[in-house]
């Protein structure tokens, strides 16, 4: 299913600033500091596995539970 990346980045980024722009555009720019850059990604972005493992870890490393 295509577009599951930008799931994940997406739940990050509101998990993470509570819809909150001025928050969403920080945790953005740490995404992008751990290689992860969200503008890459979009709906019809092919699911990579180790980029999904990545974006993981990265969640777990944020204190997100991805659902």
């Amino acid at each position: 299913m295509p577009g599951k990346i930008r799931k994940m980045i997406d739940q990050i980024i509101e998990k993470k600033s509570g819809g909150k722009p001025v928050l969403a555009n920080v945790v953005m720019t740490k995404l992008i500091l751990k290689g992860i850059d969200p503008d890459k990604f979009n709906a019809a972005s092919p699911d990579d596995p180790s980029v999904m493992a990545k974006v993981s870890r990265i969640a777990s490393e944020m204190g997100v539970i991805l659902g």
